[in-house]
Order: C-alpha cells, then structure tokens, then sequence
C-alpha cells in the first residue's frame, strides 16, 4: 500500500519546486529582454504583473541595466511602468538616474525628470557628478536647470567639479564653474579642484584654475594638498579612466 502522507509530502514538494522555477523564469525572461533591448517583450512581461524592480542574482536592477547596456527601447518601457522605483540602485548605489547620466543619454534623463518626476539630488554620489566624470555637458546642463546641487559631496566629499577636473573634461569645468560651482571646496583629504587636476596630469584645466582663483580670491594663496593617504573615492566604487582633455 501507498504511504499517504509520503504522497502529500512529495506532492507538496513538487509543488514548491514549480512555484520556486515560475518565481525565477520571470527574471530570467526580464533580463533577456532587456540585454536584447526587446521592449515588446518587456511590455508583455510587465502586462502580465512581472515586477519592474526586478533585481538579477547580481543585485542589478532591470533599469539600471537597460541603461548601462544602451537598450533605450527596453528602459523606455521600464521608466514608463507603473510603480518603477527610480531610487532602486545596484550594489554600487548607482540609480537608473546615475546611469542614464554617466551615459550622457539625455532623453532618457528628460523622460525620467520631465515625465516621472524622478528626483535629481540623493546623498552621497549624484547623477550631476556622474555626468561630470564623463563630460556629458547637455546633460549636466540639463540637471543643473533641474534643480541638481551644483557643489554635491560624494562620501568623501568630492565634488561634480573635481570629477571634471580629474577626467579632464576642460568645458565642464567651465560649464560648472559659469553655473556657480564653488572651486574653493576641499573633500576630506584636502583636495581641492585644482589639486585634482594637477594629480590627475591635467595641466591646462590646472593653469586655468590658478587663474581664475587669483582674479576672484587674490588674498586667498593657493596652497597644495598633503600627500594622498588613500586612493581618491570613484562613483560607484569602480576605477573610472581618466579622458583626455579633449573639452568635451
């Protein structure tokens, strides 16, 4: 005879095993169609209640990929889906916002501010210093006419600035500069905008610093930074390469 409650129980594991294989095709299915940029698919899945915050086994969220692997059509759908979470980050901390502006994609950053209403500004690294490192100046214009704050502290009190300085973005800079951004600031280990463009092998962006800080600060000397403890704090927690000073 049968043991009855040896069925049920194998019954009931088998059950649990189906529902766990339906709760991870959806994420599966998601990802593939973001990698693919598939947004009829995405559109399908979204329809049919699938979770636009879905993170993968990484920790990345569906948007956050979509933007960082430039499939627009896909993070279209997803910035448009009902109860999308614009402040759901990966593991770096880095916002669907952060990476449309690291990117420079600027319709995605408009469709997300513009139509969302997706704030600008968060603690820590922002979506201004984000463009700053990469010299996308339409949309560091852009956050800033949005209300972004000009002079943000990363965790270690890094400013848009300096990122501009550092990756030797030249009319960044002056973009930053023209808005009111403050070159007198110093993150935590002393550093100053101009400090980092001299560390960072920056010497035109260093030279027109010196001179714009001896016509506004002409009793204020400038004095150079100690010698760096500890690596300077990136976006992210990632290395990002310094560009060449190509102003753009």
């Amino acid at each position: 005879m049968f043991d009855l409650k040896y069925v049920r129980s194998l019954t009931g594991a088998v059950v649990l095993g189906c529902s766990v294989l339906v709760w991870a095709a959806p994420v599966d299915d998601m990802r593939k169609a973001v990698e693919f940029d598939d947004a009829r698919t995405v559109q399908k899945l979204l329809g049919r209640g699938v979770d636009p915050n879905l993170a993968d086994s990484r920790g990345d969220p569906m948007l956050v990929i979509a933007l960082r692997e430039k499939s627009l059509k896909a993070a279209a759908a997803l910035i448009k889906a009902k109860d999308i979470d614009f402040d759901k980050a990966n593991r770096a901390g880095e916002t669907p916002l952060m990476m449309a502006s690291l990117q420079g994609e600027l319709d995605m950053v408009k469709l997300m501010v513009d139509d969302m209403e997706a704030e600008v500004n968060k603690t820590g690294w922002t979506p201004l210093h984000y463009a700053c490192t990469t010299g996308h100046n339409d949309v560091v214009k852009y956050l800033i006419d949005h209300a972004a704050y000009i002079d943000a502290e990363s965790p270690n009190g890094t400013t848009p600035l300096m990122m501009a300085a550092r990756s030797g973005h030249i009319e960044t800079v002056k973009l930053l500069l023209d808005e009111g951004a403050d070159m007198r600031l110093k993150n935590q280990q002393g550093m100053t905008v101009i400090d980092f463009a001299e560390r960072y092998n920056q010497a035109e962006i260093a030279t027109g610093l010196k001179s714009r800080w001896q016509k506004l600060y002409p009793q204020v000397p400038i004095v150079a930074a100690p010698p760096l403890k500890a690596p300077v704090a990136q976006p992210g927690g990632q290395p990002i390469k310094a560009a060449p000073a190509s102003g753009k």
